[in-house]
């Protein structure tokens, strides 16, 4: 019960900005530290969450932390050295009424 309350608490941090990958619906952080009632498997065997839209802050944001990944051997998520974070801004707009640069 301890380790669940931990969870919820950090939950409202946000992820390390050095976290790459996806979900690979593998199911297992379902199941810490014991097996979610929502959670459903589908006929190949990919995990699913019942309560998909309406999860809590832990489920959407699991792994948080490198520290905090208690599946590193199966999940779809990662964490990267922070020196090789790259930040991306927003895309650049183009003014449409400057025409692009021609070659002469």
């Amino acid at each position: 019960m301890k380790k669940k309350i931990k969870r919820l608490a950090t939950s409202l941090l946000p992820v390390a900005p050095n976290r790459v990958g996806d979900c690979n619906r593998c199911g297992e952080c379902c199941k810490l530290p014991y097996p979610c009632p929502f959670l459903r498997y589908d006929a190949e065997g990919l995990s699913m969450c019942a309560i998909y839209n309406f999860r809590p802050p832990s489920c959407r944001k699991y792994p948080r932390t490198a520290e905090e990944n208690l599946t590193p051997q199966v999940c779809g998520f990662s964490f990267v050295p922070t020196s090789q974070v790259v930040e991306v801004g927003p895309p650049e707009t183009l003014d449409p009424l400057v025409p692009s640069e021609q070659s002469a």
